[in-house]
């Protein structure tokens, strides 16, 4: 008989790449760990993982049983909740972690929602880029992530992750008030190909965006300045230290004296958000009325968010 709790643990090695940080995710020590994949490779019969440079990597046999213990683990996120609505009712705490704007965007409105319908329903939240927040879900550490598409994200049909499209909102140029397009009603992309450039740091997801958008528009952008938080990225566009892209909603209410924001011509590079919980949870009582309220706060905030 496969062990579940062992499965767990070779989809956290399968995650991280290492028996170390594998470890660190599941609040283990690193023996513990290789002491639970010895054993599950005991009971399966086959050699799961091999040494690979520092970390390790699936043999084939390894990969057959991680693409089953996503089907194992997602029917087992499905019973604890048909036993949760069975036994108790919407009344617990839920772990929602989301970048800052998505907080303000849909989790705080959601919130406030869910003190009127669910008032059993407590939301903990807690600030995490998206890369980071999907990860904590998968490891356990939080039950509910809002998160922005970017390069290297688990796709919509990840056998990991259930998820709720929330929203969509374009990116604007952020320039100097002085630039000689800062008159312009919109500005092109490749227009500000040689102009130094001001943004997030690698990792964030928005960085990837920006970066994408240039390297469409024929160009790789200099990153002469670096930050997470928007309103850092246009003080230093407003000192002329460069130009910026940001989503629409990041500098919204955010007095901006020294800069202009205008519309990207063309298509504009897009943050797309959803919510993203353990697939076969999206059914437990605690989860779905949070689902429904951030979609719903979605909904309302949308079209501030595209206009």
């Amino acid at each position: 008989m496969i062990d579940a709790r062992r499965l767990r643990t070779l989809r956290a090695v399968a995650d991280h790449r290492t028996v170390t940080a594998a470890a660190a995710a599941l609040y283990l020590t690193p023996s513990a760990v290789s002491q639970q994949l010895a054993a599950l490779e005991q009971e399966v019969g086959h050699r799961l993982l091999v040494r690979d440079g520092r970390g390790v990597r699936l043999t084939a046999a390894g990969e057959i049983l991680v693409r089953h213990s996503h089907a194992v683990l997602a029917q087992l996120e499905r019973a604890e909740a048909e036993l949760a609505a069975y036994g108790a009712g919407a009344a617990g705490e839920v772990t929602v972690v989301s970048f800052a704007t998505g907080i303000a965007a849909v989790v705080a409105p959601a919130m406030a929602s869910l003190a009127g319908t669910a008032p059993g329903i407590r939301m903990r939240v807690r600030d995490a880029e998206g890369d980071e927040s999907l990860m904590m879900v998968l490891d356990g550490h939080a039950d509910l992530a809002v998160a922005v598409e970017y390069r290297g994200a688990p796709r919509e049909d990840d056998q990991r992750l259930a998820r709720v499209p929330l929203y969509a909102e374009p990116f604007d140029a952020v320039l100097p008030r002085g630039h000689r397009l800062a008159g312009s009603a919109r500005v092109s992309v490749a227009d500000l190909a040689d102009e130094p450039w001001i943004g997030p740091y690698p990792g964030n997801p928005c960085h990837d965006v920006v970066v994408l958008a240039c390297e469409l528009a024929g160009f790789q952008p200099v990153m002469a300045h670096s930050s997470d938080d928007f309103r850092a990225v246009a003080a230093l566009a407003g000192a002329g230290a460069g130009v910026a892209m940001v989503p629409r909603s990041a500098l919204r209410g955010v007095d901006l004296p020294d800069v202009v924001v205008l519309p990207v011509a063309g298509v504009p590079a897009t943050r797309r958000v959803f919510a993203a919980v353990r697939r076969g949870a999206e059914e437990h009582p605690l989860l779905r009325p949070v689902l429904d309220a951030l979609r719903a706060a979605a909904e309302r905030a949308r079209p501030s968010a595209s206009g």
